[in-house]
C-alpha cells in the first residue's frame, strides 16, 4: 500500500499542510505535534520520495495536469501549451485524464499528489461534487492548485478564466446588429464554462428583447452527428431561426454541414477558435476564449507561487473573449 501525506494527516487529525511542514523541517509546528506526526509516519511505514533527493524534499520538479478528456481538441491543445510552457522552466508534466465527471473523481487528486507533484493545474471542470472539491481544497493547503476556465472561489486556489458569459452576450448583440434576432443555440455540457455561455446567451436575448424559444435552444452530445441531427430537426419542424450559435467548434461544424445540405444560408458561429474552425468549408467564425493566454498565465502562476508564495499573485486572472469572423459569419 502506498502511504501518502493524506493518510498521515488523517491518522493524526491534522491538515496536510501541517504534515508538509514537518517534512520540510518548518519551525511552525509544536514539538508535541511534530513528535506525534513522526511517530505515525514510522508506524505506517511512510517514506518520502527517494527520487526527490537533491531537488528539495518530496519535490520532483513535476506539475500535475488534470483534465476530463485529452482526446478532445480543446484539452489536447491546452495540455500541449502547458507542457511547452512548463518545460521552459525545467518542469515536467504528469497528466491525468479523468474521463466524464461523475462526481467521484477525488481518487485522481489523491493519486496525483501521491506522486509528489510540485503543483496541480486543472483544465475545465473535472471536479464538481462537494467531496471532490473538498479534496482539491485540502491539497491546495500544501501545493499550489491552479484552475483553468473554472473558479471554485476557495482559499489557496488560483483561477485563470475567460469571461465567456460576456463574450456570448456580446455575440448575441453582434448578430442582432446584422439583423439576426432569432438565434438558435446548441450546447453540450453545463460545466463552469458551459453555464456561463448559456447565461450569456440568455442575458443578451433579454437585453435585446429577442424571442427565446425553447425549441431553438438544444442541449446535445458533443459530436458532429448530434449537431447535424439537431439542426435537421429544427429545419424539419419549420422552426424559425436566423443564426446558429454553439458552445464548441465541433458542434458548429456539424451545424454548418446540416445547413449546407438544406440549402439555407444563416450565420454559424463556433466556440474555442480551434483548428476545426480554420479547416471547415466555408471557414468557421468562432469565439476565441484565449486558451494560449490562459495556459501562459497558469504557467506563470506556478513559477511565481513555487518561488515567492501566494502573496505575490492574484487569486483570479481574467481574459476577455473575442469573435474571430470568418466566412460562416458573413451575410
Amino acid at each position: 500500500m502506498n502511504i501518502t501525506i493524506y493518510d498521515i494527516a488523517q491518522k493524526c487529525g491534522v491538515s496536510i499542510a501541517t504534515v508538509s511542514r514537518v517534512l520540510n523541517g518548518s519551525s511552525r509546528v509544536s514539538e508535541k505535534t511534530r513528535a506525534r506526526i513522526l511517530e505515525v509516519m514510522k508506524d505506517m511505514g511512510y517514506k518520502p520520495n527517494p527520487f526527490a533527493r537533491g531537488l528539495g524534499l518530496d519535490s520532483m520538479k513535476i506539475v500535475g495536469v488534470i483534465c476530463t478528456d485529452v482526446a478532445d481538441i480543446f484539452y489536447a491543445r491546452a495540455v500541449s501549451l502547458l507542457e511547452e510552457g512548463l518545460r521552459c522552466h525545467n518542469l515536467d508534466v504528469m497528466l491525468s485524464n479523468t474521463g466524464e465527471d461523475r462526481g467521484r473523481n477525488s481518487k485522481y487528486i489523491t493519486d496525483m499528489t501521491a506522486k509528489h507533484v510540485d503543483a496541480i493545474i486543472t483544465i475545465g471542470t473535472p471536479f464538481s461534487s462537494e467531496k471532490d472539491i473538498r479534496q482539491l481544497q485540502q491539497v491546495a493547503e500544501s501545493v499550489p492548485v491552479i484552475t483553468i476556465n473554472c473558479d471554485y472561489h476557495l482559499p489557496n486556489m488560483y483561477s485563470v478564466v475567460c469571461n465567456e458569459k460576456e463574450g456570448m452576450r456580446k455575440l448575441v448583440h453582434w448578430l442582432a446588429e446584422k439583423g439576426c434576432r432569432k438565434p438558435a443555440y446548441l450546447y453540450d455540457f453545463l460545466t463552469y464554462s458551459g453555464r456561463h455561455k448559456l447565461d450569456g446567451f440568455y442575458q443578451g436575448c433579454r437585453e435585446l428583447k429577442l424571442d427565446v424559444s425553447d425549441e431553438r435552444i438544444c442541449q446535445i452530445e458533443r459530436t458532429l452527428e448530434a449537431a447535424e441531427a439537431s439542426v435537421d430537426r429544427l429545419v424539419a419542424s419549420q422552426c424559425e431561426f436566423d443564426a446558429i450559435l454553439t458552445s464548441e467548434d465541433v458542434l458548429a461544424v456539424g451545424a454548418q454541414r446540416a445547413m449546407l445540405r438544406s440549402g439555407m444560408n444563416v450565420p454559424v458561429v463556433g466556440w474555442n477558435n480551434s483548428i476545426l474552425a480554420q479547416c471547415a468549408t466555408p471557414t468557421l467564425s468562432s469565439v476565441d476564449n484565449k486558451l494560449a493566454s490562459l495556459c501562459a498565465a497558469a504557467v506563470n502562476l506556478v513559477i511565481t507561487l513555487t518561488e515567492n508564495g501566494g502573496d505575490a499573485v492574484p487569486v483570479r486572472t481574467e481574459f476577455s473573449a473575442d469573435l474571430v469572423e470568418r466566412e460562416s459569419f458573413r451575410l
